[in-house]
């Protein structure tokens, strides 16, 4: 496990997988590796479930970052193929933390969550000594629909296509270039550009159209490792391999740029709002189609193919080892805090 980022397969294996509680029958997916949610049967409708950490951003304005945080909280669930319907949080908040401060911040969670019909269920707020932005509490999505409806991020078949919406690096450009915009060497017009990627990080809309589009097989939204992660994640979870042609991944504007300037690696950079999607080769177009209407830019970026692990550009690669864009943030963070 590396000293950042979310822990690896050969961490979880060895500390978690075994320690899972009492073992219950109505557990249908349970904690796995590369997988985003779990499923909890009834004698009805299933529940799926995550949980994520919610950060508050306030150099991206209150009312921004908690849509912000709220949205990487749902994308867990909604690729699931179920709309999100409930959320609980927690907060463990800074002293300083303002009164006002807080209620800016939870005007945007509330209004992301009335836009998607999601309902607050219960919470938990507090402020105790010790805790420090931006990483404040942490939020559990739920999802509540029919069994059959749901897609797995590990059930990418041999032969299915694999779609990728909006390309790598799209949150940590928008992130990056608008907690630190003057100490990246990029034009003004160019700066802008990659700033507003930090308005295409939610995914809960664009996994609701693939849903009800077609045999999709797999979901996944792209965080922490990257589009390379993402792939990774998903072909080792389903045992399969990945063939991908990063020319046909779309590339959002100012991401180039700004990943050259700040020396960061696209491919490996987390890029929430970003969908990998596998889908049955007889209806890729139908699922192109949905996502192209909603305005969502998207390309067919390769196969399934028996076998294991991912083939990029060519080239059999690794899994990346941590994220490109936490080393970037804490030598930007680091300058910031010496001027």
């Amino acid at each position: 496990m590396g000293e950042t980022g979310k822990i690896d397969r050969a961490f979880f294996e060895e500390y978690v997988a075994s320690r899972l509680g009492a073992p219950r029958g109505d557990i249908a997916k349970g904690p796995k590796h590369g997988v985003d949610f779990g499923v909890v049967e009834t004698d009805g409708p299933v529940l799926a479930v995550a949980t994520d950490p919610m950060s508050i951003l306030p150099a991206i304005g209150l009312e921004r970052a908690g849509r912000f945080a709220t949205q990487i909280v749902l994308a867990d669930v909604a690729v699931s193929g179920l709309a999100p319907s409930h959320l609980a949080v927690s907060f463990a908040l800074p002293p300083g933390l303002a009164d006002d401060a807080f209620a800016e911040f939870w005007s945007g969670v509330d209004a992301e969550c009335r836009d998607l019909g999601v309902g607050i269920v219960t919470g938990h707020t507090a402020r105790y000594e010790g805790c420090q932005l931006p990483w404040v509490g942490h939020g559990t999505a739920i999802a509540v629909g029919d069994p059959d409806a749901i897609c797995y991020p590990d059930g990418a078949n041999p032969g299915d296509r694999v779609l990728v919406t909006k390309g790598p690096a799209v949150e940590s450009t928008g992130l990056l270039t608008t907690l630190f915009p003057e100490q990246i060497d990029l034009p003004d017009g160019t700066l802008a550009t990659a700033q507003r990627r930090l308005d295409e990080t939610g995914s809960v809309r664009d996994a609701r159209a693939v849903a009800a589009a077609g045999d999709v097989t797999a979901m996944h939204d792209a965080t922490e490792g990257g589009l390379l992660g993402a792939f990774h994640e998903m072909a080792d979870s389903a045992g399969v391999q990945f063939t991908v042609d990063p020319a046909e991944i779309p590339l959002r504007p100012g991401v180039a740029d700004a990943c050259e300037a700040l020396g960061m690696d696209p491919w490996r950079a987390t890029t929430a709002g970003t969908l990998v999607v596998t889908v049955d080769a007889d209806h890729v177009e139908k699922v192109r189609t949905a996502l192209e209407k909603r305005g969502t830019p998207v390309g067919v970026a390769g196969r399934v193919e028996s076998g294991s692990g991912v083939v990029f550009d060519g080239e059999r690669t690794s899994p990346p080892d941590g994220d490109a864009s936490w080393p970037v943030y804490e030598r930007l963070l680091d300058e910031s805090e010496s001027r």
